[in-house]
């Protein structure tokens, strides 16, 4: 814990960015039957009868110094997956970047060992030594910003019946495109000397 809170209190720094990364999944539904639309003083209705369309999975990259965030909806979440979403964050969004530094759950796909299931060696080997990763402790996805941003997500653009993953990832891509245009941060402010007061019950007792 108290090694990701010391890397978000670090000063910016554009040639080591500090990115969180997260991803979640999502049902998709598609109406049986066509909702009817709003009209003055009614909302829009919906039948309560629908039909399921599988599932979507969201990657999100969020960076809360410089308030970028990139949002990819996949079919599945592999290792495979993974690997290619850290591949197009590290050439297309940091290129010039020495190194990123990677915050992240320590879920078993999450790792350079995932690069080398999709990348030959030295290509995965180039890919690692861009990265600098901490994961977040067991049972405290909380400390992990894109878990934040994933929140965001959920509340402002997938509450609602989303029919096939050609159209969440529309829906992603411009929601992500306007909190980027808008350079929506993250002030994180939670700090080390806090959470040895506020968390000193899980801490070793010596």
């Amino acid at each position: 814990m108290e090694d990701v809170l010391e890397v978000y209190h670090r000063p910016y720094d554009a040639s080591r960015p500090v990115v969180c990364m997260d991803e979640t999944n999502r049902q998709l539904f598609k109406q049986v039957r066509q909702p009817l639309p709003m009209r003055p003083g009614e909302p829009e209705k919906e039948d309560y009868e629908y039909e399921r369309n599988g599932v979507a999975d969201i990657f999100l990259f969020v960076e809360p110094l410089a308030g970028r965030r990139r949002a990819t909806v996949t079919e599945r979440r592999t290792a495979v997956d993974w690997a290619h979403r850290v591949k197009e964050m590290l050439e297309q969004d940091y290129p010039s970047a020495d190194q990123v530094v990677l915050v992240m759950d320590n879920l078993n796909t999450h790792g350079p060992w995932s690069l080398y299931e999709a990348f030959p060696a030295p290509e995965a080997r180039r890919l690692a030594e861009r990265l600098e990763i901490h994961y977040t402790p067991k049972h405290g996805s909380w400390l992990n910003i894109a878990e934040i941003e994933l929140s965001a997500l959920s509340k402002q653009c997938l509450a609602r019946r989303i029919p096939d993953r050609e159209t969440m990832s529309r829906e992603v891509t411009a929601w992500a495109s306007e909190r980027n245009a808008v350079q929506a941060k993250v002030d994180w402010q939670f700090t080390t000397d806090e959470a040895r007061i506020k968390l000193k019950r899980i801490y070793p007792k010596l």
